[in-house]
């Protein structure tokens, strides 16, 4: 039976779980490096989950962190080779960069995302014409099919929200990005439509901070918070920039954003209120 959540989450937990093990025996990263013919940093990833494990690997180390239950060795082996499976946006690999797709693994698997965006409209809540006009305007040297299966890729992201078990997406935009004219305005009325659309959804929730409001608790830039089923795996914060990322999962760090990201939601526009501001941008267009 496969496990849920994606081959990303499906290596941190392995990760998680052979940190776990070596720290019980008092190991250090170094002895087990030694035992697999690796460095430390290589084990580093691995309890990271940020590479791929190979069968032998996991062997040698359960063998040396003295696991002699068979059917707890076999249920970790089989669970890092469900990890090494690509996730369907590995095809996607010739258009995205490498951190991104941590990202999109991490996303697939929460159950809750909670998002604070400035200048654009969040990824999950683009129409394609809005989705294609940013990446054209961001990407000006990509081809027209390169630009397609970015906008694509996108758009696939956003099916996160309408499976069986939906994840609950809660965002709060900056008024600036609806003011934005992103492709246009007629670009701009259908996106407008399509997040009226969206908020109907029981577990959608957007709200946007008011230009009036002035400066606000939150003086650094967009970030994302993800919150999983899986009890073994912290909450993770993503920060973009602009030729990488950084995930942070200290509980110190998420705890600062998670504040920040409450009391962004106590001083915006509840949903009701957001919804009336969405409506009045279409009256006045």
């Amino acid at each position: 039976m496969t496990t849920p959540g994606g081959p990303t989450v499906r290596r941190i937990l392995v990760g998680a779980q052979l940190r776990r093990l070596r720290e019980s025996k008092d190991l250090t990263r170094e002895a087990a490096a030694y035992r697999i013919r690796a460095s430390e940093s290589k084990i580093s990833r691995l309890e990271l989950g940020r590479v791929g494990f190979k069968d032998r690997d996991i062997v040698d180390l359960l063998e040396f962190y003295g696991v002699e239950d068979e059917v707890q060795r076999e249920m970790l082996v089989a669970l890092a080779r469900e990890a090494n499976a690509p996730g369907w946006w590995h095809s996607y690999d010739d258009v995205l960069p490498n951190w991104f797709e941590t990202f999109v693994g991490l996303e697939e698997a929460a159950s809750m995302i909670r998002s604070y965006e400035i200048q654009f409209l969040p990824g999950l809540l683009q129409t394609e014409a809005y989705a294609r006009a940013m990446v054209s305007s961001g990407a000006p040297n990509a081809t027209v099919a390169e630009v397609e299966r970015r906008v694509n890729f996108r758009v696939k992201r956003q099916a996160i929200l309408h499976r069986n078990s939906p994840s609950h997406f809660w965002t709060v935009v900056d008024e600036a990005a609806l003011h934005r004219p992103v492709g246009g305005a007629k670009v701009m009325r259908e996106q407008v439509e399509h997040l009226l659309d969206m908020m109907t959804l029981p577990n959608v929730t957007l709200q946007v901070m008011p230009f009036r409001y002035g400066g606000h608790v939150v003086d650094g830039g967009a970030f994302t918070i993800l919150r999983f089923p899986e009890p073994e795996l912290p909450d993770t914060v993503y920060v973009e920039h602009l030729t990488s990322a950084h995930y942070l999962d200290k509980p110190d760090h998420v705890e600062r954003y998670t504040q920040n990201m409450d009391r962004l939601t106590v001083d915006s526009l509840p949903p009701d209120m957001t919804r009336r501001t969405l409506q009045k941008l279409l009256a006045d267009a």
